[in-house]
């Protein structure tokens, strides 16, 4: 019986009023199915103690971790010279939750336990990964985000994307660590991020445990250091399948030390979660993990730390079932798409990744949109492009000069859709365009005839909005306007 067959003839208990044994057994479905997607890196018991977001437990109590320089106010500042974050989405409070119809964004963190042993305030985010799904496509990603980006976090300026998580909780902020955390990935990639999760490194040891052996293939001699002390290093070579058990999957999972660094690890993370993955669902251990139900929920619960409503986690879980391997997409932020710099954090040198943010969004595209990436799509004269593509648009005059309705007529002139005009919110020297919805036709015939740059472009994806694109016009391009 193929693996297919075998989850069709599974029948999940109704869900009119649950018994708590239902509960239990969704429960445990759900943080299984989730675990496996979870960035097995250096998780730590910090968030496990209390309850998130708030105040973190005595041992992870600190400051802004690398965030050092502040304003006459107290407020943290950026540093000089820096680049725009890549594709920046509006700062705004989380989006709402999950209708269960909709693409779903899930990140989950991993955190740094070398901050943690050393008692020296809250843990950075080790690891990041995006997970997305679509339930119309019944298609997932996972898109793996390297701890030393360099990016604007909301609130508290440039620095490395690791160390929002600490900030959050350092500041208190009322959705702690993990809330800072999401706002800085969606302002970085363009997409709502929904929901966290996460899990800490004994619970995932137990889980591993309890689903048995998996096969990996190394690409290169590995050695593997448990956390931990009492257990001696294990040395694993390419050339074939290895089995790996225990703390082993997690030490394969965490360690760094080769020649590609932290890209390496992100592709051996993933390549750990599909064969967890494929475990779980193998017939002849899916079975065994439902008649263990109520133990493992006992066992496991306590390490998994997450913002999703049952309601939710069932609907994601029962969803899961029917997405197969070939229909997960897989990417890496690599080295290919940052350029390295150095900075001073905390008085001491630091290498920074800064994103190349055309080469992101392709990617993002790539995982988050069922059809590929979104540019570009076609060749051909740009005005033909943009006058077919039929984006609506919103004309705002960014110079107060009452020029709104003559730039509508004029773009309109072009064979531009405009449906909307009026003032802007504030006064704007440059140009700003802001993407609602994927129609770049238009954007690259701005870009070519009014020469504007990446900087001046922000990605804001909204299905509600009644346009697809905002043109708040500044006095740069005022006098080009009949």
């Amino acid at each position: 019986m193929n693996r297919l067959k075998f989850l069709k003839k599974i029948k999940f208990p109704k869900l009119g009023h649950p018994s708590t044994g239902q509960l239990i057994f969704f429960g445990v479905t759900v943080a299984l199915s989730a675990a496996v997607f979870i960035f097995v890196s250096n998780f730590t018991a910090c968030w496990a103690l209390t309850d998130l977001p708030g105040i973190s437990p005595a041992s992870c109590e600190g400051g802004l971790g690398a965030l050092t320089q502040f304003n006459p106010e107290g407020t943290p500042i950026a540093l000089e010279d820096l680049p725009p974050t890549p594709l920046v989405a509006p700062e705004s409070a989380l989006p709402p939750a999950w209708d269960g119809a909709s693409r779903i964004n899930i990140l989950f963190i991993g955190l740094d336990a070398r901050d943690w042993a050393a008692n020296q305030g809250p843990p950075r985010s080790d690891t990041m990964i995006l997970f997305t799904i679509d339930p119309l496509t019944k298609t997932a990603g996972m898109l793996s985000i390297p701890r030393d980006l360099w990016v604007n976090i909301p609130g508290f300026g440039y620095s490395r994307i690791n160390t929002a998580y600490s900030s959050g909780e350092g500041a208190q902020l009322p959705d702690g660590g993990p809330g800072l955390a999401m706002k800085t990935v969606e302002q970085l990639l363009g997409v709502p991020v929904h929901y966290f999760a996460q899990i800490d490194f004994l619970t995932f040891i137990d889980m591993v445990n309890v689903l048995g052996c998996i096969t990996v293939v190394p690409e290169e001699r590995l050695v593997l250091d448990p956390i931990g002390s009492g257990l001696d290093h294990v040395v694993i070579t390419p050339g074939g399948e290895r089995e790996l058990c225990g703390w082993k999957v997690l030490a394969y999972a965490r360690t760094r030390k080769t020649e590609g660094g932290d890209s390496d690890r992100s592709r051996r993370q993933q390549q750990v979660i599909f064969a967890l993955q494929q475990k779980i669902f193998d017939p002849e251990v899916f079975p065994s993990l439902i008649a263990q139900a109520p133990t493992l929920y006992k066992q496991l619960s306590k390490g998994i730390h997450t913002n999703m409503p049952l309601e939710d986690a069932i609907k994601l879980a029962v969803l899961g079932k029917d997405i197969s391997r070939d229909s997960i997409k897989t990417g890496v932020i690599d080295t290919s798409m940052v350029t390295f710099d150095n900075v001073i954090l905390g008085g001491e040198n630091a290498s920074i990744m800064k994103p190349v943010a055309d080469k992101i969004r392709v990617l993002r595209d790539e995982i988050f949109t069922s059809s590929g990436p979104l540019s570009p799509l076609s060749q051909g004269d740009p005005s033909v492009l943009m006058r077919d593509e039929e984006a609506r648009v919103r004309i705002l005059d960014g110079t107060f000069t009452g020029i709104d309705q003559r730039a509508g007529a004029f773009f309109q002139s072009y064979g531009m859709n405009v449906t909307e005009v009026g003032s802007a919110p504030e006064a704007y020297g440059s140009t700003v365009i802001i993407l609602y919805g994927p129609k770049l036709y238009t954007l690259r015939w701005m870009q070519g005839v009014f020469g504007i740059s990446n900087r001046q472009i922000k990605f804001s994806p909204d299905p509600s909005s009644s346009v697809d694109i905002e043109i708040r016009i500044g006095s740069d391009i005022a006098g080009s306007i009949p």
